[in-house]
């Protein structure tokens, strides 16, 4: 998976098996009842947390921003710039910088993404497309126009980011184990359609962000539940029982979608992302007739 890959992945997340959800997306889909996702702006401080097989990473520092507007009416929109510098055994670093926009219908009709990834400040990859569920039985269809024009359509089951999280959040509240779905997020190109398996774990009742390091604003989350989540990203059609998955995301969810405590793994290595700031937005509102 491209870095790129990675943060249209880590996007889907943040936006954030006993029992399998195979339910496909219904293009009139409102939100579940009870399920807000609060508008904010957070900065996750990143380092390396550990390394596996003489995989050669020394040391990974960086910063993630990640920025969520919006409201079930007017849709929402997701920014997100990903900065780290790794070093490798033999003292050499490479800065990799990692640009995404999306917006999302919130009823998962349409989904417009544009990324971009520079690598030591030189651009290396761009990614623009828009993808459009015609209705609920109908192959979803993908219009890229970055890094080539090319139309292709993808399984009408599969669920957009803030689809994805949505659903997700759902599940918790309704004391589900896991949660499997096709995500597609624009990653790889624009081409790829990630089979993920997320393991729900059980819910931290409110309070418990006391127990985490004290951040600006973070005080707003005390008064929520929390769940441990950990979703896994498999290749399409390779199968989970002897496969491994191509990373794994976890963290901790809060009910109005905002995360805390992050840990990527790699499998070679595996990266810790701290929250150290967040602003909430004032919530849209949507006008009524």
């Amino acid at each position: 998976m491209t870095d790129t890959g990675f943060a249209r992945s880590l996007l889907a997340a943040l936006g954030a098996c006993a029992v399998w959800l195979l339910v496909p997306p219904q293009s009139g889909m409102a939100a579940p009842d009870g399920v807000f996702l609060a508008p904010h702006r957070a900065i996750y401080e990143l380092t390396l947390a550990t390394t596996r097989g003489g995989t050669g990473v020394t040391s990974v520092i960086g910063r993630m921003a990640y920025d969520l507007t919006g409201s079930a009416c007017e849709g929402y929109t997701q920014n997100m710039r990903f900065v780290t510098r790794m070093t490798n055994q033999t003292g050499n670093a490479v800065v990799t910088d990692l640009r995404s926009t999306t917006w999302e219908d919130a009823r998962g009709k349409r989904f417009r993404f544009d990324s971009s990834q520079y690598r030591d400040e030189k651009a290396t990859e761009s990614t623009v497309g828009d993808a459009a569920r015609p209705g609920a039985s109908e192959d979803i269809k993908v219009e890229l126009t970055k890094p080539a024009k090319k139309n292709i359509s993808i399984p009408s089951r599969a669920y957009f980011p803030v689809q994805h999280t949505i659903a997700l959040l759902d599940a918790a509240k309704a004391t589900k184990t896991s949660f499997r779905a096709d995500l597609y997020d624009g990653s790889e190109k624009g081409e790829k359609v990630y089979d993920t398996v997320a393991a729900i774990g059980r819910a931290r009742s409110a309070g418990s962000n006391r127990q985490l390091p004290q951040v600006r604003n973070a005080e707003k989350l005390d008064g929520l539940r929390g769940w441990p989540v950990s979703i896994a990203y498999f290749e399409p059609g390779s199968g989970k029982q002897d496969a491994l998955p191509v990373y794994e995301f976890s963290y901790l969810m809060f009910e109005n979608g905002v995360s805390r405590k992050l840990y990527i793994d790699y499998g070679e290595f595996a990266l810790q992302g701290d929250l150290t700031e967040i602003v909430f937005h004032p919530p849209a509102k949507c006008e009524t007739k």
